[in-house]
């Protein structure tokens, strides 16, 4: 099987659409106040900062040093001191088992070396009864999100590309991509129990002409979250971490 040549991710840019989707999405879906959070892979921290008013302790963790040096310097500027930035090697977290109540991750599996050991190292430092919510890229789409290494086609929103076998994705695209029975199996596997999947909208933040984008996001992409996956560029999916008694019990 060919593997893929995994290519960081270039992060959401701050204020766009996506990031306040996934805000409000995981609004719903989970309590957010009081807790110490984790966000994995935070890049430039547009995503993190979304959450810097629940009155919870974010630690947010990347790989890239000016990422994270530039979302420093947003959290000076901004006097934002409940958000603690962490870099870490891609590999094992520098934390102590059960350290976070929920941990949060957007667009980020789809670009780790190993996925298993990745959701792995996820339970590890979730507090048993802790919650993940993460999003990862969604076959459905009809552009290819993360770009392939196509010489013909070198740009990034590939159309259709998304859709071809996965043995043919797997040896041009530049990240994996999910169907949702893909990635809520990926995560039973991992010992968590799925509590909810949702598509997320397709956000339209890629549509440089205002009228355009503006259109398409009062009509065909109003809502944050869809049943419907070609409308959409994600999937949202939200676990637990069972607690002791739970995991003891089904051993």
């Amino acid at each position: 099987m060919a593997e893929i040549k995994i290519a960081r991710g270039k992060p959401a840019e701050y204020g766009q659409l996506i990031v306040k989707r996934r805000f409000r999405l995981t609004q719903l879906q989970t309590d957010l106040h009081n807790k110490n959070i984790l966000d994995f892979g935070c890049g430039n921290g547009a995503q993190t900062i979304e959450f810097a008013g629940v009155n919870s302790t974010i630690t947010a963790i990347d790989i890239d040093e000016t990422d994270l040096q530039s979302f420093k310097k947003v959290l000076s500027d901004e006097s934002i001191a409940s958000i603690k930035v962490v870099k870490y090697d891609g590999r094992a977290l520098p934390f102590a088992k059960h350290s976070f109540d929920l941990i949060l991750s957007f667009e980020v599996l789809e670009h780790v070396l190993d996925e298993k050991q990745t959701l792995s190292e996820l339970y590890r430092v979730l507090k048993p009864g802790g919650e993940i919510i993460l999003s990862v890229p969604n076959k459905g789409w009809i552009f290819e999100t993360h770009g392939a290494h196509l010489p013909i086609l070198p740009w990034n929103r590939v159309p259709f590309f998304s859709w071809l076998p996965f043995f043919i994705h797997r040896r041009f695209a530049k990240a994996r991509i999910y169907r949702r029975r893909d990635i809520t199996r990926l995560l039973e596997n991992s010992h968590f129990k799925v509590l909810q999947s949702n598509f997320i909208t397709a956000p339209m933040d890629m549509i440089k002409i205002d009228w355009l984008r503006n259109f398409l996001r009062a009509t065909i992409f109003h809502d944050d979250s869809t049943h419907i996956s070609m409308l959409a560029t994600a999937i949202l999916v939200h676990v637990k971490k069972p607690h002791l008694h739970a995991q003891n019990h089904t051993i």
